[in-house]
């Protein structure tokens, strides 16, 4: 794709381009890694709704089936709403982009990116971050830009920076880093029990490793860069402004926000805000004043409040100092009949996970587009009715927000799991919020890890997360001259404050991570504090976890499938599959059992049941089939009870021995005439035949269940003979 402008960063294999497509976006850039390639734009609205007065950035990233030579699959041959993975790509971009723009700006912005070529070698996800960076920077958007992002790997003990897919896998840690000229600015990820010393150098190779890529988005904006348009910003008018301030001092608001529980809080400071508005009316008349005026100045008065007495007296809205947990409570096995289950509660926020185990064919399949894992059988769903905040809502399928934060409670899960060659399950879990004041998906962590250990599954060690919050106050540069950070946040400490630092773990080391920042940088000496401090908090919550549940349970649920795991020749993986799947699902039909073959032509074949019937007759129809050369041959002359596999107009097929069928034609069905095979035998149905004859040349085995059905009456009449009378 030439094009008017390109850089390359040196040592990554990057280079932007701009110039020649979508010379009406605001601003166009493609970004090429290998031979993936990413095309991203930024476009922002040159009005706004009357009465606005929040700030509507959306991103949009989508994978094009056309970029890796595909077809869409489904009915409909074109790419439809966005999967999983194109919502968390998006979710990626935006939490980083969004703290950049002036204060004030609200103007619609909206940022498309779009797989256009897809090598299998390297990611997307990271250039598409900094493929949205450049497109902000060269376009006429303000924007407090560039930025950049690299993927961070641990292999073999050395940090290496936007690795292949393939040294993905032999990888200890994936992290995303993105970060400005002099700050962190988002990151996330997950490691494999990293500890806190190692994975606070991570942060700082990834810093040293974004510093040419930024360099090149600054040498595009030399080249291509438009000239930045002046926008109307969105506030108070300073009369509006000097009259709420007036009667809603900063006082007033904290005497309403401190020292409450979170109902209280709300309807104390709505209560001013009825007084306010109606000081508004009183002294500057309807109509003379907007809910615009009202809304961003409460915005700026509560965040003035909740950070005073932070920074001030070390004390927060519920009472508690910086670093305090809130009341914690853990419970398992709270429902009956499921697979595992448990309740996390932290303050008011509490979830109850759920767990399901189920064969490795349950996993779920990945469309691997840019390559990588093509399924997962581990999957954790998050779900956020609009009653755990008090209030009314749509209730329907989940959003972005509930995807991204089970992606993150889900990646703090895995490193813990066991193989699967140790445990051959599909595991679902289920977190639903009941009740939510900050930091939700860190429940989701601690309540799930609780369920899988109900749930008897054998995990490494237990996780729970923590999110660390920060308050700040800044000189007249805008520098940070004072800071705190505060463990365990309240919604509205999240909300008004500067930082939601997420961090899950084991007693060894972090296992996911995920930092979102409302401000333009985090320094850090203040990331390293943050770090520490929730390792303290996580330590602290897994002893309460640990006293309800010490260890996982020995036994799986009554009602979980037990599993056996049974070796095969791996060249008699065809023999029991049978051609179409006739065989294997024969045998799943027949025994009530769940059969999984595993992918890597091992030969192991997993059996799933509850009912240890099943399961043993599960086994025998297998090694009937392929402990030796497959089923026993039919001999002539033997009686067989045999399964009807067919149906014909001509008579049916009966299954001998597994993998082994004859014919028996319509004239052999019984002794009188038969009009249709169907008034005799039915589907599936089980069946007394005799072997009367096998073809030599093709094989083919005739036989009779009239002979059969003879023979047996004749071995009955000799095993009881008729009584004649006393000698």
């Amino acid at each position: 794709m030439k094009q008017k402008h390109n850089v390359t960063v040196p040592g990554l294999g990057l280079t932007f381009s701009t110039g020649t497509y979508a010379s009406l976006a605001g601003g166009a850039v493609n970004v090429s890694v290998g031979e993936t390639n990413v095309f991203v734009t930024a476009c922002a609205a040159t009005t706004m709704r009357p009465g606005q007065d929040f700030f509507p950035l959306t991103v949009d990233y989508r994978d094009k089936y056309s970029a890796a030579g595909r077809f869409p699959g489904g009915y409909f041959k074109r790419e439809g709403r966005p999967t999983e993975r194109e919502i968390l790509i998006s979710r990626l971009c935006d939490r980083p982009c969004r703290p950049l723009f002036p204060e004030g700006f609200l103007n619609e912005v909206q940022i498309i990116g779009q797989l256009m070529s897809a090598d299998q070698i390297h990611e997307s996800d990271i250039s598409m971050v900094n493929g949205a960076s450049a497109a902000l920077a060269i376009s006429d958007i303000p924007w407090n830009g560039p930025i950049a992002a690299v993927r961070v790997a641990l292999i073999d003990g050395q940090f290496v920076a936007n690795p292949t897919i393939e040294q993905m896998f032999a990888s200890s840690l994936d992290l995303i880093y993105v970060g400005s000229r002099q700050n962190m600015l988002m990151i996330e990820g997950s490691a494999d029990q990293l500890p806190e010393e190692e994975f606070i150098k991570a942060l700082e190779f990834g810093q040293n490793a974004i510093q040419p890529i930024i360099t090149a988005i600054e040498e595009l904006v030399k080249l291509a860069g438009k000239p930045k348009k002046t926008f109307a910003l969105v506030g108070a008018t300073p009369e509006a402004r000097a009259i709420i301030e007036r009667i809603v001092p900063t006082e007033r608001l904290i005497e309403a926000i401190f020292g409450k529980e979170k109902a209280e809080r709300s309807n104390a400071v709505k209560l001013l805000k009825d007084e306010a508005k109606a000081a508004l009316t009183a002294e500057l008349g309807e109509g003379k004043f907007t809910d615009v005026d009202l809304n961003v100045v409460f915005e700026d008065l509560q965040y003035k409040a909740y950070r005073k007495n932070v920074l001030e007296k070390g004390v927060r809205a519920d009472g508690r100092d910086a670093k305090t947990l809130r009341a914690l409570h853990s419970e398992v096995g709270v429902l009956p009949r499921v697979h595992g289950s448990a309740t996390f509660q932290r303050g008011d926020t509490q979830n109850i996970a759920i767990v399901t185990l189920g064969p490795t064919k349950e996993a779920q399949d990945m469309d691997g587009l840019t390559g990588g894992a093509t399924s997962k059988s581990f999957i954790l769903h998050y779900n956020f009715p609009p009653f755990s905040v008090g209030e009314t809502g749509r209730f329907t399928g989940p959003g972005r927000r509930e995807v991204g934060h089970g992606a993150l409670a889900e990646r703090s899960l895995v490193p813990v799991l066991p193989p699967e060659d140790v445990f051959p399950y599909s595991i679902r879990v289920v977190s639903e919020i009941m009740a939510s004041n900050g930091s939700t998906s860190m429940a989701s962590i601690c309540g799930g890890c609780l369920a899988l250990m109900d749930a008897g599954v054998p995990i490494i060690a237990p996780v729970a997360g923590i999110s660390c919050g920060l308050m700040t106050e800044n000189g007249p540069d805008g520098a940070i001259t004072k800071w705190v950070t505060i463990t365990d946040i309240l919604g509205e400490e999240d909300h008004f404050g500067d930082m939601d630092f997420k961090l899950a773990g084991t007693t060894k080391g972090i296992t996911g991570f995920q930092l979102d920042l409302k401000i333009n940088g985090l320094p850090f000496d203040i990331a390293k504090t943050a770090v520490m401090q929730a390792r303290d908090a996580r330590i602290e919550i897994l002893k309460t976890m640990l006293a309800a549940l010490p260890a996982p349970r020995a036994d799986l649920s009554t009602y979980a499938p037990r599993i056996q795991t049974i070796q095969i020749d791996p060249e008699k993986i065809g023999l029991l599959i049978g051609p179409g799947g006739k065989t294997i699902r024969r045998i799943v039909e027949t025994t009530g059992a769940q059969i999984d073959i595993a992918d890597d032509d091992s030969g192991k074949v997993f059996i799933y049941s509850n009912n240890s019937d099943a399961m043993n007759r599960a086994v025998q129809e297998i090694d009937a089939l392929c402990g030796g050369g497959g089923g026993a041959p039919i001999e002539t002359g033997k009686l067989y009870h045999g399964r009807v596999t067919g149906i014909k107009d001509f008579g049916c097929f009966v299954e001998c021995t597994p993998g082994k069928e004859g014919l028996v034609h319509i004239s052999e069905l019984a002794d009188f005439r038969v009009r249709r095979t169907e008034d005799v035998v039915k589907m599936g149905e089980m069946i007394w035949v005799k072997c009367v004859g096998i073809d030599e040349r093709s094989g083919k085995v005739r036989l009779s269940r009239k002979a059969a059905m003879k023979e047996m009456d004749e071995q009955k009449a000799v095993a009881s003979p008729a009584t004649t009378g006393t000698p």
